[in-house]
């Protein structure tokens, strides 16, 4: 008859390809239910979006089918990690920032279409709105409520598409103007932060506006993120301004977690693809400064249309590739932010002399 030793023993030959070591040193199988010959199996993935999901299944199974005589089942759970120790916005997992060189880039395009890739994923996702002076995810969501308060005057967050969302956006009038100045930046993130009733999330991404400015700067000053993504597009003007953003999350001490290339290129109706902007400027890139590149996202006009209407791409038209392609980027970043907590590399805020 098998025994769970040997489960165990053949289970310990399965290494997870992100993480670099076995699913049993890691502690991922979290129950082995043996009866006569027959046993299930549970593996717990560090994510919902796990990208390599299938292959540690087809793993596992070959794997126990080394072992005489069983019979089994492996069923795949998730629960998302962090390696979070500050006490700031204590029921959110990971803070992930979204963040461009320059304008123009679809930044928060690719904010919320990760969001939501995410969160049709299995996890628990909010998207705050950083872009203080230009805030266009309360557009894209289909959202035009204002928010309330709860009982303890704590900004309750709204709801769309699955996900909480909080905007700058959702507390002036449409038309109105943003004139703020540094201390009123300051004073806005801290409220969006640490007074809005966040939900117990598993992730939550900041659309921050362009360039270097002060919201980035409020932000590493009052928050730990576990890292950032940098979007751009492939020319070389948009690169040279991803340079100096990821000069800025060096002097923060905010590790890169890779970067989307968005606006890739153009599939015509012969299937081929005209590179509009250039091609291959993310990618390399991401090797130039030895990061993950999460993924290429291609020009499709329903990505434009589907968010004018405040029903995002992925959520309109999953099957497209264009919504593919943000679903594989999308996992990219969970199995991103899976390693950093696995090897524990945190951001440790370093607030920087002004």
């Amino acid at each position: 008859m098998p025994t769970i030793d040997q489960i165990n023993e053949a289970l310990s030959t399965v290494p997870d390809p992100d993480l670099g070591s076995d699913l049993v040193s890691l502690g991922m199988v979290k129950n082995i239910d043996l009866e006569d010959s027959f046993a299930k199996v549970t593996i717990e993935l560090t994510t919902p979006a796990c990208p390599m999901k299938d292959r540690i299944r087809k793993d596992c199974e070959d794997a126990l089918q080394k072992v005489e005589g069983l019979k089994f089942e492996v069923e795949l759970t998730a629960r998302v990690t962090s390696a979070k120790t500050e006490d700031v916005l204590p029921q959110v997992k990971n803070t992930i920032l979204v963040l461009s060189g320059k304008g123009g880039v679809g930044k928060s395009t690719v904010s919320t279409n990760l969001a939501l890739c995410l969160a049709q994923n299995g996890a628990k996702v909010g998207l705050l709105d950083a872009d203080i002076y230009g805030p266009s995810i309360p557009t894209m969501l289909g959202s035009n409520e204002n928010p309330v308060l709860d009982e303890e005057q704590k900004i309750l967050p709204l709801q769309a598409h699955g996900i909480e969302v909080m905007s700058s956006g959702f507390l002036v009038e449409e038309d109105s103007a943003l004139i703020w100045r540094g201390p009123m930046i300051h004073k806005i993130i801290q409220q969006f932060c640490q007074d809005v009733r966040w939900g117990e999330l598993d992730y939550l991404l900041l659309d921050l506006p362009p360039g270097t400015g002060d919201v980035q700067l409020s932000l590493s000053q009052t928050i730990p993120v576990v890292g950032a993504v940098l979007v751009t597009t492939p020319q070389q003007v948009a690169l040279a301004d991803v340079k100096r953003a990821q000069s800025m999350l060096n002097t923060l001490k905010i590790p890169l977690l890779g970067v989307i290339e968005n606006m890739s290129g153009y599939i015509d109706q012969s299937g081929e693809k005209v590179a509009i902007f250039g091609e291959g400027g993310g990618k390399s890139f991401s090797e130039k400064v030895d990061t993950k590149f999460l993924g290429e996202i291609p020009i499709d006009p329903a990505v434009c249309s589907s968010g004018d209407e405040g029903t995002p791409v992925v959520v309109k038209h999953p099957q497209k590739p264009v919504s593919k392609a943000f679903f594989k980027a999308a996992q990219n970043l969970a199995a991103q932010v899976s390693t950093y907590n696995h090897q524990g590399i945190r951001s440790r805020v370093v607030k920087p002399r002004m």
